[in-house]
């Protein structure tokens, strides 16, 4: 059996994950001129990790504006409850929403 690429790759200082499946994180509220890749709605809410997505990837929001100089942190694939959402939802509340979202744009809730 063939082992990963990526079992053999050793992050880097700071590219570690800084949230971890079944946490529980807020999407940040920033209004930044520009383009920015959070759609509004999520902005403020609470969601849940399903997945820490590897490798780390460069911030393309920075490298966008040329300040990025190759920091890499990583993408979370993030779960909301649709109620969590939108507050007048009327389906199922089991009904969920899956994005990803990347670090700089969660913190711990």
């Amino acid at each position: 059996m063939n082992a990963s690429p990526l079992a053999s790759v050793v992050p880097a200082l700071k590219e570690l994950p800084a949230f971890s499946e079944g946490q529980r994180v807020r999407v940040l509220e920033r209004a930044p001129i520009g383009h920015y890749r959070v759609p509004i709605y999520l902005r403020r809410h609470v969601g849940t990790v399903e997945r820490v997505i590897e490798p780390a990837m460069i911030d393309n929001e920075e490298e966008g504006y040329g300040r990025n100089a190759g920091n890499r942190l990583h993408y979370y694939r993030v779960s909301f409850r649709m109620t969590e959402v939108w507050t007048r939802y009327d389906g199922s509340p089991r009904d969920e929403l899956h994005i990803e979202i990347f670090e700089t744009w969660l913190e711990q809730a």
